[in-house]
């Protein structure tokens, strides 16, 4: 081959690489996910303060797409009157959805979730409990957004109940209404529960937690030794774990935060 055609070949080669790699579009994209009791802004070594920046500073630090939301205040008295979920969105500049658990102090109390993306429809359940035991009413909070690769995802959010007899009920129900989705699902938040209760087997009979061994404590903010804040993926979405993430040395709430960032299509 004399060296002109050795030329013409090494350019085609490149030409035909260079297209192919356009062809396939960008690289692996990222969904950065956190879930968080706030604990109504109230820093458990201030009693009585509520501290809504402290609470926006963390969730910004970290920049997530989307926020599962635990114990917020929307116009209580403890509070000051003030729409938590609200106040939140504006901080951190992200869209928000509220849904109740239960009336409290003149206003009402329960979980919330923010998005970065559009918020395309909501939904709230109210969950199940015993009955015969007494029981503060909780709830699923779910939105769904689309990604941008296109995709669609249902982010839900929720916090079960102390006990563990409403917890069972509670799982059940979730999984119920969330099980058989064909979207991706994410579920994020204080399930109350350790990943060895049998709540949380029924819960993994469609969700995998984004941590499987060794995983690190999220309550209390000092010397924490209980993980009990989880962000599950519905099994069969396309999504895969890159990172887990408590955040340590956090004391705007009794709870860490806890990150995950999946590597999307």
């Amino acid at each position: 081959m004399n060296s002109f055609n050795k030329f013409l070949s090494i350019a085609f080669l490149l030409c035909l690489s260079s297209l192919l790699t356009i062809a396939a579009g960008p690289g692996p994209k990222t969904l950065k996910v956190m879930t968080y009791n706030i604990h109504h802004a109230n820093p458990p070594a201030q009693p009585g303060v509520i501290d809504l920046q402290a609470i926006a500073a963390v969730i910004n630090k970290e920049a997530p797409d989307l926020v599962a939301l635990q114990e917020l205040d929307v116009f209580t008295k403890r509070s000051g009157a003030v729409d938590q979920v609200k106040k939140l969105a504006e901080l951190c500049g992200m869209y928000s959805f509220f849904s109740k658990g239960i009336d409290f102090e003149g206003g009402e109390y329960g979980v919330a979730i923010l998005s970065k993306f559009k918020i395309n429809h909501t939904e709230r359940f109210p969950l199940p409990f015993k009955e015969g035991i007494k029981a503060e009413q909780r709830s699923l909070a779910i939105i769904n957004v689309s990604l941008p690769d296109g995709s669609m995802l249902d982010f839900a959010c929720t916090h079960l109940d102390l006990n563990n007899a409403h917890r069972l009920l509670q799982v059940a129900e979730i999984n119920r209404i969330l099980g058989e989705r064909k979207n991706n699902v994410i579920l994020g938040g204080d399930l109350n529960l350790e990943s060895n209760t049998p709540a949380m087997a029924i819960l993994e009979q469609h969700f995998t937690r984004s941590c499987l061994e060794n995983c690190a404590p999220t309550i209390p903010d000092v010397n924490p030794n209980k993980e009990i804040d989880f962000i599950l993926l519905k099994k069969g979405s396309a999504f895969k774990v890159m990172k887990h993430l408590v955040i340590r040395d956090i004391h705007a709430s009794d709870h860490l935060p806890l990150v995950v960032t999946y590597k999307t299509k």
